[in-house]
């Protein structure tokens, strides 16, 4: 997998940044501050929403990182589809405020990556977790255990994005995603991890363990 040197802001919004920015620039070039106010202040909320901080990553064997920034949804016995086995599921629902680069949980092998078309229902719904479009990615670790996390798109999020594929292999804290405007990452654990986050919860990519796997 190619990866670019990590900027302050993702590549996937340069455009939009470029655009709402100069945009605003003309109009307060060719107008005044008040008229062009609202121009600023949607290039302000886009260069936020497309921001892409450095972020420390812990090194605790076993840790299962948080793929995405946001809340936590869901801590649950839920049957795994994509690997077809039962599993603790842990879901981050992502607002348009949230960092919506999707970084690797763990150290692995990328087994298979599985994209589902489907529906636009809002992510922070249960069902989103199986009718909405997403993307899975099931990871094997260096311990040999399996997990998934899977990218689901939102009720405004329509673009899921995943540069990752089968035989590469990801570090944790890895930039492998992106999901643009809002939604929801499921993770899809052995039985025997034990979360370490609570429903509610607030979340970074990274940054945050959301479980280990001893």
């Amino acid at each position: 997998m190619k990866h670019y040197p990590h900027p302050s802001f993702a590549k996937e919004g340069w455009p939009f940044i470029g655009l709402s920015v100069g945009l605003a620039l003309v109009i307060l070039w060719l107008t005044n501050f008040i008229a062009a106010l609202p121009f600023i202040l949607i290039a302000a909320f886009v260069v936020q929403f497309f921001r892409d901080p450095p972020r420390t990553i812990p090194q605790d064997a076993g840790a299962i990182l948080s793929p995405a920034d946001g809340k936590v949804i869901c801590i649950e016995k839920a049957f795994d589809d994509y690997q077809q086995v039962e599993a603790l599921k842990i879901s981050v629902f992502m607002n348009v405020f949230n960092v919506h680069s999707n970084r690797a949980p763990a150290d692995g092998e990328v087994l298979d990556v599985q994209y589902f078309a489907g529906k636009f229902v809002n992510a922070d719904f249960d069902k989103a977790s199986t009718e909405n479009e997403r993307n899975a990615v099931i990871l094997r670790m260096s311990n040999g255990q399996r997990i998934t996390f899977v990218q689901v798109a939102g009720l405004i999020a329509r673009r899921i994005l995943c540069y990752t594929k089968p035989g590469e292999w990801l570090k944790r804290g890895e930039r492998y995603g992106f999901i643009r405007f809002g939604s929801r990452v499921d993770v899809y654990l052995p039985l025997n991890a034990t979360p370490l986050v609570s429903i509610g919860q607030k979340v970074k990519a990274t940054e945050t363990i959301l479980a280990r796997i001893d």
